[in-house]
């Protein structure tokens, strides 16, 4: 069965080309680009629209959902039915009408005689490419069913420490929240009416009250400015975000953050070890699995350490010396890596690397919210000193006036 491509490629002189072209297989895309002297850098599968309605659009098909997808689809090949029976029970049982759009198209793509791996491939934005890669070596080695009980477990394990995180972060969001809304109430409500009975007594006002007042007329008077602004800074950040330098910044600063980034290191540090361990296990070259693991990394930084490795290793190097000199990997990831490689059980190795980063995930999640607390008194703190300053002091002020 034909799918339908999108390519980016340069032609001879280095200009680049982009268009779609419907074909058998990525490689068949690539052939039929080089007949035509064109170098191909990217080729992808055209994503499969979805038909949804207006209110299905604004639904965001959530890791959850492929992890209840992918578990039904585990336990039903499993029980002995085909992939395609298999896929016709979750049509018909599943209540999540855009799993059932997608399931539908995967059912209609198989009977053409696609394989499981290229029909998921049709929908990227669901399906990642470490999820298409790894049922893509499970039908070439007969083993769908191990490789589906593998991501049942990895999908899990990320939804889990998702989960743990947002829970945690919940009490200090609502904490902060509050203080926040409290803060904007006491400035444009309250301070007001005390710096109006201050000015008729003559008492001069402080600095704290003084920056309140001045919070209060920047809303009075400029509302409209600071809304301008606000959108206009919003789109801005979220756009640069989206760019390169967006990204790498982001996540440059991200991982220099107290507590969390720690937290996001160690976490991309199981990931890492444990979808390489997964994809070695599956069959997968080294240099393929590197690639995958690549493009499956959340943190852009993590990602460029893992490309340096991957040219290594092209280059016919090692992988702990590009690790080692990367500065993102610590020591115990190179020293477990380098015995791996060394005793050719890199995947047993790996495993273990995750495992233990996984604990330590689990304990930094667990005391968060103990770490953060510091940091969450001293924010209250100055925000309820301001506050208090810029109230009291013009009394103390008048008393003081009334005495003498």
């Amino acid at each position: 069965m034909e799918v339908t491509y999108r390519y980016k490629a340069r032609d001879k002189f280095g200009k680049p080309v982009n268009g779609q072209m419907a074909a058998g297989s990525d490689a068949e895309v690539a052939a039929k680009l080089k007949e035509k002297d064109l170098t191909p850098f990217l080729i992808e599968p055209v994503e499969e629209s979805l038909d949804m309605h207006l209110f299905e659009r604004f639904r965001r098909f959530k890791l959850s959902d492929v992890n209840a997808f992918t578990r039904e689809f585990y336990t039903l090949t499993r029980a002995g039915l085909t992939i395609l029976a298999s896929l016709e029970v979750i049509d018909e049982q599943d209540r999540n009408p855009i799993l059932k759009k997608i399931v539908a198209g995967l059912i209609q793509n198989i009977r053409g005689g696609a394989s499981v791996a290229d029909s998921l491939a049709r929908y990227p934005s669901i399906f990642s490419e470490l999820y298409i890669n790894m049922i893509r070596a499970g039908e070439a080695s007969g083993r769908l069913e191990q490789i589906l009980e593998r991501l049942i477990f990895l999908g899990e394990s990320e939804e889990k420490l998702r989960m743990r995180v947002k829970s945690a972060l919940r009490y200090p969001a609502l904490v902060l929240s509050a203080i926040a809304i409290a803060f904007l109430v006491i400035t444009n409500f309250i301070i007001p009416k005390f710096a109006a009975l201050f000015a008729k007594s003559g008492v001069a006002l402080p600095l704290p009250t003084r920056i309140l007042l001045g919070i209060h007329d920047a809303f009075t008077h400029y509302w409209w400015l600071m809304a301008i602004l606000l959108v206009s800074g919003i789109i801005f950040f979220v756009r640069f975000l989206k760019t390169p330098t967006g990204k790498l910044l982001r996540d440059q600063i991200m991982l220099k953050l107290p507590v969390f980034g720690g937290l996001v290191l160690k976490a991309d540090m199981s990931r890492f070890a444990r979808i390489m361990a997964l994809l070695i296990q599956s069959g997968i070259p080294a240099l393929r699995a590197l690639e995958i693991a690549e493009g499956s990394a959340d943190n852009v930084v993590v990602a460029q350490a893992i490309n340096k490795i991957r040219v290594s290793v092209t280059e016919g190097t090692s992988m702990t010396q590009p690790m080692k000199e990367s500065g993102v990997f610590p020591p115990s990831v190179v020293r477990m890596v380098r015995v791996g490689e060394e005793t050719g059980k890199i995947d047993e190795l790996l495993l273990r690397v995750s495992d233990y980063y996984d604990m330590q995930v689990e304990y930094t999640v667990s005391n968060l919210m103990v770490l953060i607390e510091p940091m969450l008194i001293v924010v209250l703190g100055g925000m309820v000193f301001l506050m208090a300053l810029g109230m009291f002091l013009p009394m103390w002020n008048m008393i003081s006036l009334f005495r003498h």
